[in-house]
């Protein structure tokens, strides 16, 4: 089976199965510990049925100097649900914990953040259907499809502000 098979496989009907399951979490557990890179992290959001904090590993797109997360597997998947029903309040961890608020960004300012994330995250191209050096057209043509969410510190008090990756 190609390796781009497999990854779909993983996350057949936009839903993780258990072995993708088990992955996110060892991901998980890697990205918020700081050893690895400086754009994988660990997204921390409360279900919205649940109450219960959920943790997968994300990567950190970077597009002049803002931070962006992109939902690869596209609308109806929980994380991204579950970000819009906590109204944007989420943590990220990579080391230290950082309370963020994401903003979701509109369809047509998509495309150069898509591009951007698709060249950081190798695991997701097969989920996106646009070649990670295609024009920015064709990124147009699909990016309603994938949400994106800026990522913006909450500053706390007195010289609480977390700086930005």
């Amino acid at each position: 089976m190609p390796p781009g098979d497999f990854k779909r496989w993983l996350y057949r009907g936009q839903r993780p199965n258990w072995i993708a399951r088990i992955l996110n979490r060892a991901w998980a557990a890697v990205a918020s510990s700081g050893v690895a890179s400086n754009y994988l992290e660990t997204l921390e959001v409360i279900g919205r049925k649940s109450g219960r904090t959920f943790s997968l590993p994300v990567v950190i797109a970077v597009v002049d100097g803002q931070r962006y997360l992109v939902s690869m597997l596209g609308e109806n998947v929980s994380w991204v649900q579950n970000v819009r029903a906590a109204g944007g309040r989420a943590v990220l961890r990579s080391g230290s914990r950082e309370e963020v608020h994401l903003e979701e960004v509109p369809a047509d300012q998509r495309a150069p953040i898509l591009r951007a994330y698709l060249q950081r995250a190798p695991g997701a191209r097969p989920h996106v259907p646009v070649n990670k050096d295609a024009p920015l057209a064709e990124f147009e043509k699909i990016a309603a499809a994938f949400p994106v969410f800026q990522v913006a510190s909450i500053v706390h008090g007195r010289g609480g502000r977390h700086s930005p990756v």
